[in-house]
């Protein structure tokens, strides 16, 4: 059962209370990659890390000790729509969490002399990145996919960029965006509500109601392409893909249970069965379905041998060809429900990833939908809807490649 409470700034609260000796906190922010305007790519995720660098009432060190020092996590990531910062921790030191997660939001002042060392670290993330082809392969199809929109651009920014950022462009953008209409707090563990509203009226509530302006346009017209880069891998890189439902497209559930008969993480998925287990001529093969707010994005990735790639074309194009083609038999739709259902199920069982995702979906739809409702969803689909919108949406004129070789 899902409480939840909205404070007199807007801030939002959503919690589950277990019996685990471990809390999950976190805030979501519905800010990302895609909120910065030209010349500030990168700056989200810079803003990730910095929060970390000194607030009003402590120097780096103290906030990274404050749970640290107890045993427990830190962290944060940035994403293409939001941002989010959490703690795990024992049950008992909740209002230690909450009180640091509020200094960081809200009195970080991203200290200069900390400022220039973490572009240092960022700047080596990024050549770690670029030296990673199979990661940086759904960069470049998104970029492919999106055109110049600012959901094209690498969540990491670019060097240039990261070079120019200063205390005052950060504090410009955290002010402007990172207001408390946009937040909510998510905490998964051994922690009674009222308590919880308690203390985040403690240590929230003060913030002034501030509302922030989105600046996020609609995703351009989606135009297919085929790209071969040369880039000396060892081994091909391949995506496949095309722009998929976005997070409000009513069809949105029923594309999440195709991605995953096509190539979820199962070992029985559609592409594993037929390219890696058939032929062994692959280690990787798997489909991704990632949601935006007005757009979506279907991949296929895959490392094989570049003699093999007409062959794994070939493989992938079938496999999508019969989901286009045939309608899934009663039997074989109920199986793929009941395999979906079940690893929804084992995915929350592991409280962090339930205070993520109860996070994200409050920030996105003002609500979280139990496993219950959400099995209704997925039970209620018939064979015809699932083989439309692959017909709809994998047809060979839509497809996109993109190759590194």
């Amino acid at each position: 059962m899902y409480h939840y409470h909205i404070l007199h700034n807007g801030l939002k609260i959503i919690c589950r209370q277990n019996n685990s000796a471990v809390t999950h906190t976190g805030v979501y922010i519905n800010v990302g990659s895609r909120d910065e305007q030209p010349g500030d790519e990168g700056m989200a995720h810079f803003i990730e890390h910095s929060v970390f660098k000194g607030t009003e009432h402590r120097r780096a060190y103290h906030i990274l000790n404050r749970i640290d020092g107890v045993g427990g996590e830190l962290n944060a990531f940035t994403t293409k729509e939001e941002t989010c910062i959490y703690t795990s921790s024992l049950s008992v030191h909740l209002e230690r969490c909450l009180e640091l997660l509020a200094d960081i939001i809200f009195h970080s002042t991203f200290p200069a002399k900390e400022i220039e060392k973490e572009k240092d670290v960022v700047l080596e993330e990024l050549n770690s990145y670029k030296d990673s082809p199979a990661e940086l392969i759904y960069d470049d199809f998104e970029e492919l996919i999106f055109g110049s929109h600012p959901l094209a651009h690498n969540i990491l920014g670019t060097k240039r960029n990261v070079k120019r950022f200063t205390t005052e462009r950060l504090h410009n953008f955290f002010h402007s965006n990172y207001t408390t209409d946009k937040m909510v707090v998510s905490i998964v563990g051994n922690a009674d509500f009222k308590r919880v509203v308690r203390l985040c009226e403690k240590y929230f509530g003060h913030q002034e109601r501030l509302s922030s302006v989105s600046y996020r346009n609609e995703a351009p017209e989606y135009m297919h392409f085929e790209r071969t880069v040369t880039r000396h891998t060892h081994q091909m890189h391949a995506m496949v893909g095309c722009r998929a439902p976005g997070i409000y497209d009513e069809r949105k559930v029923a594309f999440s249970l195709l991605n995953n008969i096509i190539g979820g993480p199962a070992m029985n998925s559609r592409l594993n069965v037929a390219i890696r287990e058939k032929y062994g001529f692959c280690y990787t093969v798997e489909s991704q379905y990632s949601p935006f707010s007005d757009a979506g994005l279907f991949y296929i990735y895959a490392g094989i041998d570049a003699d093999s790639k007409d062959r794994f074309l070939e493989l992938v194009r079938r496999e999508l060809q019969k989901l286009s083609d045939d309608r899934l038999t009663s039997s074989r739709l109920d199986a793929a429900k009941q395999q979906y259902i079940g690893q929804m199920a084992i995915n929350n069982e592991l409280a962090l990833n339930e205070m993520q995702s109860i996070g994200k979906a409050y920030l996105s739809y003002d609500h979280v939908d139990t496993l219950e409702e959400m099995q209704r969803d997925i039970e209620s689909l018939t064979a015809d809807e699932i083989c439309g919108l692959a017909r709809e949406l994998f047809s060979p004129d839509n497809l996109s490649y993109l190759f590194y070789c």
